[in-house]
């Protein structure tokens, strides 16, 4: 048997040795209230102003709102109360936040409460996972580091759908630790307590499905690797497990896609995103493969994603656009420096540390603790790292916050283990070498905010070194020392020494996570940290314009239709449902591109007096373009090629569109993609009906068509 660190053996059911972390009495004093410290922190860090957070993103908070009038909308997330489409995601995650709304009321604080919740909660199951491979103080290290993560601190107070997966992927990590920590005599029959916990995993899995579809997959090969591996039990008897959890995500994730499939199409909303009225077609496709692969377009791109990095290819500029990314596929593009911004602080500390790791535990049992610790979380890194490395779409830079727990159990297992064995020459120059590259690296991903806290940097750069320089010569002291006072004395500096480290290396990320709680956000592609200034002059990111339409809201707050109105694409209908509680119907869906409704359906809504106005901005009001070189005015006053849940994301007072970077008018008039100027659309053959049949009047700088009159000739 190989004793790596503080660990004891245990025999499993033939006879090999298992390596299982033992708490001290030292670490039962200090690790429950060192976990309750922890939790505490982080509960304060991400429900800090939540009240002033704003709607964060209009898309998914319409669709909340949705939820708290109608329990169909509910059920659907649809867009609008009288169910005329959806949004482009599943619905657990907007079920949380409906639910909420219908408990204490719907407001942004209600909405956003249960995301919050989730992220204190997910801190809670990081800890858990690594503390029962790995003992509480990796577990305390792992947590915190999560928690801080600057990506996580904006999605965990915000209204996209990421909170809940997040919370779902890591409480299935933690549910395979228990698996594989279960009573290793029973754990070889398939009915026993590990097949339950996989199970359980399983289920987790599948539930993340319906909370933000395939990404929540992601996670799958570090899962079933550590299973394979490290699994107590035969071959065989692991591979059954491995099945056994594979049909709990698909029912756990199927029922839901059963359930849209078989309901009548008549009777349920559209499925935003799609382009056959199918939840299948949205996973696989737009929400699934259609990402990863790609998609295939024969006209100009209309998705921000797409037509940001068209427009970098032709003006030779970053393809980072704000909470967009594009660039060249590889292994390094995760690594642009303002996309590493958000989640990559500790990936020098969890790259050394999993190869350190490794290399300690070469010699272990197949089932040995520590190791099956870097395998999953290893396995989780590695093949989300490749996916999006190599995604031939752009996405949103948030998508990134689905490496953060990997990246902070890797780092805290390697430095535990590390720390452990420090009366090794070896141990504390890896330490050391850690403290270093953290330091660099930290100091290179500041000098992308140079004029944020500019101390900042040089401070921590010249204190990961002289860390690192304690470390390495220092660090040992104590280890072998008796219980007298010299040796107490001795091990309290080296404990000084690695809280010092472990200062210098979380403060970067703890600091602009604590900027990004301190800064509102908005639109579809929130960014972390404080606000970059481009070379342009222009405000890194994307910003909503606040106009008023006083006019407006009371028409259509006063309408008792089933849909006060309707307009093209998601970006002004979202605005003014959660201005005025009014439904509307978004035709087109997000993009105004979506199928629905048909031309013969919306006359027939007309006809049956379901629909009060149609709004129509400038450029689609009978071939007027009153525009300029700014996207078209949508009624709420902003402008519509910047507000919907695919838009470039905001800090609230960011001012830097699409259209600034090149992306005119053109390319959004009537909606989100332009769907209510191109004839081959449902938006578009809708658009020139009611133009032809109906006269407008102009309210608030908005065209606006009442469907309630008789129509012209």
């Amino acid at each position: 048997m190989v004793s790596i660190g503080i660990s004891k053996g245990a025999v499993n059911d033939v006879g090999v040795a298992r390596e299982l972390p033992v708490t001290t009495g030292d670490e039962k004093r200090w690790a429950l209230p060192g976990l309750a410290g922890l939790l505490v922190a982080t509960a304060v860090l991400y429900l800090w102003g939540l009240r002033s957070a704003g709607w964060t993103n209009p898309f998914y908070a319409a669709a909340v709102q949705s939820g708290t009038k109608s329990w169909k909308a509910l059920l659907f997330a649809s867009l609008d109360p009288g169910n005329s489409i959806t949004v482009d995601k599943p619905p657990a995650d907007m079920w949380l936040m409906a639910l909420s709304g219908r408990m204490f009321g719907f407001s942004a604080w209600s909405m956003l409460l249960p995301q919050a919740l989730l992220g204190v909660a997910t801190v809670a199951l990081v800890y858990g996972a690594v503390r029962r491979l790995n003992g509480p103080g990796a577990g305390l290290l792992a947590g915190a580091a999560m928690a801080s993560t600057p990506v996580a601190a904006v999605m965990f107070r915000y209204a996209n759908p990421d909170a809940l997966m997040m919370f779902l992927v890591v409480a299935a990590a933690y549910c395979v630790v228990r698996a594989l920590r279960a009573n290793p005599v029973s754990a070889v029959r398939w009915r026993s307590a590990s097949t339950g916990w996989l199970v359980v995993a399983g289920v987790a899995i599948g539930l993340g499905f319906l909370a933000k579809m395939m990404q929540a997959f992601l996670v799958l090969p570090g899962l079933a690797l550590v299973v394979l591996i490290a699994m107590p039990g035969g071959f065989w008897s692991r591979i059954a497990k491995l099945v056994t959890a594979g049909l709990a995500v698909l029912v756990s994730a199927g029922w839901y896609v059963a359930l849209v499939q078989l309901w009548p199409a008549n009777s349920r909303p559209f499925i935003g995103g799609s382009t056959t009225n199918s939840l299948w077609e949205l996973a696989v496709g737009y929400n699934g493969l259609g990402r990863i692969l790609g998609r295939k377009q024969h006209r100009a791109p209309t998705h921000p994603a797409a037509r940001a990095t068209a427009h970098a290819a032709a003006t030779h500029t970053p393809a980072h656009f704000g909470g967009m990314t594009g660039g060249q596929t590889g292994l390094t593009r995760l690594l642009q420096p303002s996309l590493a911004t958000e989640f990559s602080w500790l990936v020098p500390v969890a790259v050394i540390g999993l190869v350190a790791g490794l290399w300690l535990t070469r010699r272990g049992p197949r089932t040995e603790a520590n190791r099956a610790a870097l395998i999953l979380w290893g396995g989780w890194l590695v093949g989300t790292w490749l996916v999006l490395s190599y995604m031939s779409s752009s996405f949103h830079t948030y998508y990134t916050i689905e490496l953060a727990p990997a990246i902070a159990a890797l780092g805290a297992i390697g430095a535990t283990l590390l720390w452990r064995r420090r009366e090794h020459l070896g141990a504390r120059l890896t330490l050391g070498a850690m403290s270093a590259a953290t330091g660099a690296w930290v100091f290179y991903l500041l000098g992308q905010t140079p004029h944020w806290l500019p101390w900042l940097r040089w401070t921590l750069l010249v204190g990961g070194v002289v860390a690192a320089a304690l470390l390495a010569a220092l660090g040992g002291i104590g280890v072998r020392a008796g219980s007298g006072d010299g040796g107490r004395t001795a091990r309290r500096a080296a404990a000084v020494i690695a809280a010092v480290a472990l200062a210098f290396g979380i403060a970067a990320p703890a600091a602009y996570a604590v900027e990004t709680v301190a800064v509102p956000h908005s639109g579809g592609s929130p960014y972390s940290g404080p606000i970059r200034v481009r070379g342009n002059g222009g405000w890194h990111g994307n910003g909503e314009s606040g106009g008023s339409t006083p006019r407006l809201d009371a028409m259509l707050s006063a309408a008792r239709n089933r849909w006060a109105a309707a307009a093209v694409g998601s970006q002004q209908v979202s605005s003014i449902e959660l201005r005025t509680g009014a439904s509307l119907m978004a035709i087109g869906g997000f993009s105004g591109r979506d199928p629905s409704p048909t031309l013969a359906q919306f006359q027939q809504n007309v006809a049956g007096g379901d629909v009060h106005y149609f709004l129509a901005t400038a450029r689609t009001s009978k071939g007027r373009d009153d525009t300029s070189d700014t996207a078209a005015p949508s009624a709420s006053g902003t402008h519509t090629g910047a507000t919907g849940s695919h838009a470039a994301g905001t800090h609230g007072r960011n001012a830097d569109t699409l259209e600034q970077k090149g992306i005119g008018p053109a390319q959004n008039a009537g909606g989100g993609g332009g769907g209510g100027s191109d004839a081959s659309t449902s938006a578009g053959q809708i658009t020139a009906w009611v133009q032809a049949h109906y006269a407008p009047t102009t309210v608030d700088g908005v065209q606006v068509y009442d469907l309630t009159v008789a129509p012209g000739v």
